[in-house]
């Protein structure tokens, strides 16, 4: 019985901080840091899903060694440098180490509940473990996974990355935690570990990285499967409190990613239903940063869905929930979503005082508090959504200018946004009176629209088409219009 208790010295010592790795980082925040190493990925055919929680993890020295997508990466940001210049340990060093065994381990039976403490201890993670639902790691024996990998590295567009977007194994495990079990004498009910929570994290992830690729409509009946399976896997109970911790914040941000695919591909009854479920569940467990999250998309919602009066007690409410949480870029989004409802609502004051603050939080820059989410947000984005103000209230000329300035920033990354961002000024610049120059942006959306499927962007570009047809004679008009008419459109 003594065998099944940890004795390493080496299982409990503390992980030491990488702090090679955070110097590498300098001024960025773990955001932004992250879509660097994306981008770099990418530069080289990697696609890794990394993201500001990956960096922290390697910067509190969680990961003593990156696995072998990774390494690629790295040492093409940094060359002439090792892991080890890079702050990590030699390979040999950890090769074959797992802390999900420690951490997955079930909890020890005990008759003195004050020695039940060690629930809540987290083991640190010498090597990165590899994901089975990650299809941009290589794995041994999920050939389901493996599959994946194949469809994301060799197949193109949103059609495909759909089809691979499913966490085979998440669903499983949570098919297998609600199957009832016929059995004359009962067993255990499998409850949930670090793998599962992990499973979900990656889930929430990769609905993210999809859609900024490729737009919400051909993921939103995919991402429904892993969410059921989320709340399946929270009905079933974790060995951990600390696993527990993960499941509700991973479940409450995998339905808020769903709600956003169902908002965004204009499905708003559905957005609603998923946005108050991720509320419920912040309010549950008493998660300031997931209930801000919630709040700043019900916001958005409300404001697409023509209730801005709604909108602006959303993102107010969201802007009080969100102050313990330190994060300046998260305040600075919020007044934008404030700011978005006064000008619903008609309301040039509130709009231009909520402008205000966005842009006075957001100079404080980033900084380590700032939630992983909001990756997408940077100046760009401040650009596209002072834009969408200032068209609500009327103003085409200033709304075409910071439309313009988003589209130029964006991270190439960002597809989706950058469609977002180019339909807008071709609608402000045609509303504006410039009707030559909104055909050009209208072709670039058209362009962009062979990758990427947005109800949203759709839309836009089809009320820039209906205000462009009385100009038929200008240069671009018809030939845009043309193109138009003949672009597939989506069910």
């Amino acid at each position: 019985m003594a065998s099944s208790t940890v004795t390493s010295s080496q299982s409990n010592r503390p992980p030491r901080p990488n702090l090679a790795f955070r110097r590498l980082r300098g001024q960025r925040s773990p955001a932004e840091f992250a879509a660097a190493i994306r981008r770099a990925g990418l530069e080289i055919g990697e696609q890794v899903s990394c993201d500001a929680r990956y960096i922290g993890r390697v910067e509190a020295g969680e990961i003593r060694c990156p696995n072998y997508a990774y390494e690629r990466v790295f040492l093409h940001m940094f060359p002439g440098r090792t892991l080890t210049d890079l702050g990590f340990a030699p390979r040999s060093s950890v090769r074959g180490r797992r802390a999900h065994d420690t951490e997955d381990a079930p909890l020890p039976h005990t008759t003195n509940r004050a020695n039940a403490t060690s629930e809540t201890s987290r083991a640190c993670e010498p090597y990165e473990t590899r994901n089975p639902y990650d299809p941009y790691h290589p794995h041994d024996t999920y050939e389901e996974s493996d599959v994946l990998r194949r469809a994301f590295m060799t197949g193109g567009g949103a059609t495909v990355a759909a089809a691979s977007l499913g966490p085979v194994g998440l669903a499983r495990e949570a098919a297998a935690a609600q199957r009832p079990v016929h059995r004359p004498a009962p067993r255990p009910v499998h409850r949930a570990g670090a793998s599962d929570a992990g499973a979900l994290e990656e889930a929430v992830r990769r609905i993210r990285l999809l859609d900024d690729r490729h737009g919400a409509d051909g993921l939103y009946r995919r991402a429904a499967a892993p969410l059921r399976a989320a709340y399946a896997l929270l009905d079933a109970g974790a060995t951990r409190q600390t696993t527990a911790d993960r499941l509700y914040s991973g479940a409450g941000e995998l339905a808020i990613s769903v709600g956003w695919l169902a908002h965004d591909s204009g499905r708003f009854d559905d957005a609603r239903s998923h946005y108050a479920e991720a509320l419920a569940t912040a309010r549950m467990t008493g998660d300031p940063g997931l209930e801000a999250h919630a709040f700043c998309n019900t916001a958005f919602l409300a404001r697409d869905a023509g209730r801005p009066r709604e909108a602006v007690r959303a993102a107010q409410a969201a802007q009080r929930v969100a102050r313990p949480v330190g994060s300046a870029r998260l305040m600075s989004l919020l007044a934008l979503r404030e700011a978005g409802g006064w000008a619903g609502l008609a309301d040039r004051v509130g709009c231009e005082q909520a402008l205000a603050r966005a842009q006075a939080f957001f100079q404080r820059g980033p900084s380590d508090a700032d939630p992983e989410w909001m990756s997408f947000y940077g100046e760009a984005e401040l650009e596209g959504l002072e834009a969408q103000c200032w068209s609500t209230l009327g103003d085409w000329p200033r709304a075409a200018r910071h439309a313009r300035r988003a589209a130029e920033l964006q991270d190439p990354h960002f597809t989706r946004n950058i469609a977002l961002y180019t339909a807008e000024l071709a609608d402000d610049l045609a509303r504006g009176g410039r009707p030559d120059e909104a055909a050009v942006a209208g072709m670039r959306v058209l362009d962009l629209l062979e990758e990427v499927q947005s109800s949203r962007v759709q839309t836009m570009l089809a009320a820039t088409a209906r205000v462009l047809r009385p100009h038929r004679r200008a240069t671009g008009v018809t030939a845009f219009l043309e193109r138009h008419a003949s672009a597939p459109r989506m069910a």
